[in-house]
C-alpha cells in the first residue's frame, strides 16, 4: 500500500498547513506519482540537483496538464498549474523543499495515527535513494571527463560545478560515492539473504533476484567508467593519489563481485545422510564479467563445520567433515534469461564426520554448511577472484527419528541469527515478544492458513513454556526465553519438551485439522484447568476442542454433563491423534457423539460443523441443524472422504467476561480479547419437523457409564465403531 492511499482517506484539515504554496487539489491529482520522486534525496544547490530540480518541474507539469484534461474543473487547474509553473520556474530547489515538507507532514500523520508507515513506502524510498545516488556519481564521471579533456581555464571548457574544483578533488569526490554506492547494493544482499533464511520459518519472501542483478551490473558499469577516467588523469593525479584511488577502486569491485555470489536454492536445513537434495548458485554479475570466458567455471560444493566456516576468510578449508557425491557443476550463463547460475540436481550427502560437541550439546544442535566455491577471471581487467558462499545452517541427522529436534535448531537460528553474523552465533536467550512471532510465522506457514495465533493463545504457550501460571499475560511481554526452555528441557510431569509438543500440534493441524482451525472451530491452545471453569457454567453438552496437554499430537474434546440435582462435571474424551482422524474425520466423529449439543459458547454443533461431515452421512435436512441417519452400512472400511457444500463458518467466541467471572483464575488480564469476534450473529436453526434418529454414541452413552466407556466393534467389517476410538473420561488429555 503507498503513503497516498493511506493519506487520501484522512481528513483534509489535518494537512492544511502543507497546502500554502502547493494547492491540494494539485496534491489529489499527483496521488501516487508524487511519493515516487526523490524529493528527499536532493540535497544541495550544485549542478546536478538543479538540474534534477528542474526536470522534475517539467515531469510534474506535464502530468499535472494531462491530468487536467480528464478533470471536471479544467480550466481552474489549468490556471493553478500556470501558477505552480511561474513561482518555481526559476528556483526548481524551491519546488524541491516544498514538495519535501508536504512529503514530511504526511508521513508524520500516517505515523500518528498508525504508529509505522508501509513496507512498500520504505522499499520504493530506498530504490530512490540508489537510483540518484547512482545518477549522481555519473554526473561526477562526465564532469571528470569534461574537466580532464578540455583543462581548467580552456576556451569550452565544461564549468563542473558553482566553484572550480582542480581534477583529484573531483576524483576523490567520485570514488567516495561510489563507495557509498557499493554499501548500499551490499546492504540490499544481506537483507535478501536475511529474508531468504526467514523464509525458512514461513516468511514471505521475494526470491526475485533480478532487480538486484541490475542494481549491480549498474554500478560496476560505473565503476569501469570511472575506473578509466582515474587511469586517463594518472598524470594530473600524480604518484602518491593514484595508487590509493586504484586500491580503493579494486576493493570496490572485489566486493561486490564476491557479494553477488549468492545461493539462489537452498539445500534442506534438515538433511538426511544417503538422501538427494538439490541446490542453486547465482553469481550476478556473471552474464556481465564472465562474457569472455573460454569455458564454463565449475563450482564445486563441501560440508563444512561451524568451525571451518569461521575459517573461510583465510581461503578453502584443509578438510571437510563430510562426503558429497555429486558435488561439481558447470558456472553456466543462459542468454535468454540473462542468469549465470550452477545447479546441483542430484547431490547427496554420503557420510558426515561429527566433530567435538560442547557441553551438553546434541548432535541435532551441531550446525554445517554446504560451501559452494570457483576461481573466475574477470574481463576485462583479467583479474583472477575466489568466489565462495555458505548455505544457511544444515543440521544433518542419520535417523527419522533426529528430525523434530532438527527442526527446532534450525527453527532457533532462522529466528533469531543477526545479519552479517560470525558462522553460526546466535542468541541463547531471546524476547518472548518475538518467539510469539516465530511461532505464529511457523504455525501459519505449516498450516497453511492466514488464521494465526491469538493474544490468548500467546498467554496460554507462555504460562507453559515458564511454568508459571501465576503470572499476569503483561508479566509476560519483558520476559526472556532460553533455548533449554524452548527444546532442551522436559516439561514438568511430561516426557518432552515444549518444542517437541508444539511440533506435534503443528503436524496434527496441517494433516487434519487445517479447515477446522481455520474456521476457529478450535481453540487449541487451552489449558484444561481453564476450560473447567469456562465450562462449568454453560448448559449440558456445551463443548470444546483443545489440544492435548498429555500427548503429543492429539486433540481432545472437552464438554459438561449436568446432573438432576444441576451439578457440573466436565468430562474430556482420550485425545484424537492424526492416526485416529484419518480413518475418521473430527467432524464425524463430533457428530457422532451425542452428548456433545453446542460448540462453545452456544453454537448448535450441526451449525459449526456441518459443513465439515461426510456428504455419505448427511441427510437433506444437515443444514437446517438437524443430523443424518446414522447407519452401520456408511462405515464399511471406517475411512470416509469428501466435504459437502460449505455452510457458514461460525467463530469461536470467547465474551470479554469470561476472564472476570472467574477470578479464581490467576493471572488472567482483565481486559483481553475475545477469541475472534462474531462477524454475524449465530442463530439457532429451525428444529426439524421430526427427531432425527438417535446417534450411535448416544445409544452406547444410555447403555454404558461414561467412565468406564471404551468405543468396541459393533460392526462385523470395523466402520464406525472401530473408527471411534477413545475413553471418555474426565482425566484424558
Amino acid at each position: 500500500m503507498s503513503l497516498w492511499n493511506l493519506v487520501s482517506h484522512m481528513p483534509p484539515e489535518e494537512f492544511s498547513s502543507l497546502s500554502t504554496e502547493f494547492p491540494r487539489s494539485l496534491r489529489c491529482l499527483l496521488a501516487e506519482w508524487l511519493e515516487n520522486q526523490p524529493w528527499e534525496f536532493i540535497n544541495g544547490s550544485d549542478t546536478f540537483c538543479t538540474s534534477m530540480a528542474s526536470r522534475m518541474l517539467s515531469d510534474m507539469l506535464e502530468k499535472l496538464r494531462s491530468a487536467a484534461s480528464s478533470d471536471g474543473q479544467q480550466c481552474q487547474i489549468l490556471q493553478q498549474v500556470s501558477g505552480i509553473e511561474s513561482t518555481f520556474r526559476h528556483d526548481p530547489l524551491r519546488l524541491v523543499a516544498v514538495m519535501r515538507a508536504i512529503l514530511e507532514g504526511e508521513k508524520a500523520a500516517v505515523l500518528k495515527r498508525d504508529r509505522h508507515l508501509p513496507l512498500s513506502f520504505h522499499r520504493r524510498q530506498e530504490e530512490l535513494k540508489f537510483n540518484v545516488g547512482l545518477q549522481r556519481l555519473q554526473h561526477r564521471v562526465r564532469e571528470i571527463q569534461a574537466l580532464r579533456e578540455e583543462g581548467p581555464g580552456r576556451d569550452g571548457a565544461v564549468e563542473s560545478s558553482t566553484a572550480p574544483r582542480e581534477l583529484p578533488t573531483l576524483t576523490l569526490e567520485a570514488v567516495k560515492e561510489l563507495e557509498v554506492a557499493k554499501q548500499q547494493v551490499l546492504k540490499r544482499i544481506q537483507i535478501w539473504k536475511r529474508q531468504q533464511q526467514l523464509a525458512g520459518n514461513g516468511a514471505i519472501f521475494e526470491e526475485n533476484l533480478a532487480p538486484l542483478q541490475k542494481r549491480c551490473e549498474k554500478l560496476v558499469e560505473v565503476y569501469f567508467q570511472l575506473q578509466q577516467q582515474v587511469m586517463a588523469a594518472s598524470t594530473e593525479l600524480g604518484p602518491e593519489l593514484l595508487p590509493r584511488l586504484l586500491e580503493r577502486l579494486n576493493e570496490v569491485l572485489s566486493s561486490l563481485v564476491k557479494s553477488s555470489f549468492l545461493v539462489e536454492k537452498q539445500p534442506p536445513q534438515v538433511l538426511k545422510t544417503q538422501t538427494k537434495f538439490q541446490a542453486s548458485v547465482r553469481f550476478l554479475l556473471g552474464p556481465q564479467l564472465l562474457k569472455a570466458a573460454p569455458k564454463p567455471y565449475v563450482v564445486r560444493a563441501d560440508m563444512v563445520t561451524e568451525k571451518q566456516a569461521r575459517e573461510l576468510e583465510g581461503g578453502f578449508p584443509t578438510a571437510v567433515t563430510g562426503e558429497i557425491m555429486h558435488n561439481m557443476v558447470a558456472l553456466e550463463t543462459n542468454p535468454t534469461s540473462g542468469t549465470c547460475c550452477a545447479n546441483f540436481k542430484n547431490v547427496l550427502l554420503k557420510k558426515i564426520k561429527r566433530c567435538e560437541r560442547k557441553g551438553s550439546e546434541s548432535v541435532t544442535e551441531e550446525k554445517c554448511a554446504v560451501l559452494f566455491s570457483t576461481n573466475v577471471a574477470l574481463t576485462p581487467s583479467n583479474i583472477s577472484i575466489q568466489l565462495q558462499v555458505l548455505s544457511l545452517p544444515i543440521v544433518v541427522i542419520v535417523h527419522g527419528n533426529q528430525d523434530n529436534n532438527a527442526k527446532a535448531t534450525v527453527l532457533w537460528d532462522n529466528a533469531f541469527s543477526e545479519i552479517d553474523r560470525v558462522p553460526f552465533v546466535v542468541a541463547e536467550r531471546v524476547p518472548w515478544e518475538k518467539m510469539c512471532d516465530t511461532l505464529n510465522l511457523k504455525f501459519m506457514a505449516e498450516v497453511q492458513t492466514t488464521k494465526g495465533l491469538l493474544k490468548e493463545h500467546y498467554f496460554f504457550l507462555a504460562q507453559k513454556i515458564f511454568n508459571d501460571h501465576s503470572a499476569r499475560f503483561e508479566d509476560f511481554q519483558s520476559r526472556h526465553v532460553s533455548w533449554a526452555q524452548f527444546n532442551k528441557e522436559i516439561l514438568p510431569g511430561r516426557g518432552f519438551t515444549f518444542w517437541q509438543w508444539f511440533d506435534g500440534v503443528l503436524d496434527l493441524t496441517k494433516r487434519c485439522l487445517k479447515s477446522y482451525w481455520s474456521d476457529r472451530l478450535i481453540v487449541g491452545f487451552i489449558s484444561k484447568q481453564y476450560v473447567c471453569k469456562l465450562l462449568s457454567a454453560e448448559p449440558d453438552g456445551t463443548f470444546l476442542l483443545r489440544f492435548s496437554d498429555s500427548e503429543i499430537g492429539g486433540v481432545t474434546i472437552a464438554y459438561v454433563i449436568r446432573g438432576k440435582d444441576g451439578s457440573s462435571q466436565v468430562e474430556n474424551i482420550q485425545p484424537f491423534s492424526a492416526k485416529d482422524l484419518s480413518i475418521r474425520s473430527l467432524g464425524d466423529r463430533i457428530r457422532d457423539l451425542g452428548q456433545l449439543r453446542n460448540l462453545y459458547p452456544n453454537i448448535p454443533k450441526d451449525q459449526a460443523f456441518g459443513s465439515h461431515y461426510n456428504s455419505e452421512w448427511r441427510g437433506p435436512g444437515w443444514a437446517l441443524g438437524c443430523a443424518a441417519p446414522l447407519h452401520p452400512s456408511n462405515a464399511v472400511g471406517g475411512v470416509l472422504g469428501g466435504r459437502g457444500p460449505p455452510c457458514p463458518a461460525p467463530l469461536f467466541s470467547l465474551p470479554p467476561q469470561t476472564w472476570s467471572s472467574h477470578p479464581q483464575l490467576t493471572g488472567a488480564p482483565s481486559a483481553l480479547p475475545c477469541w475472534c469476534s462474531l462477524e454475524e450473529p449465530h442463530t439457532s436453526p429451525p428444529k426439524p419437523s421430526r427427531a432425527p434418529p438417535m446417534p450411535f454414541y448416544t445409544i452406547l452413552h444410555h447403555s454404558f457409564s461414561l467412565q468406564t466407556l471404551h468405543a468396541q466393534p459393533v460392526h462385523a467389517r470395523g466402520g464406525l465403531a472401530a473408527a471411534a476410538r477413545g475413553s471418555l473420561c474426565g482425566a484424558a488429555g
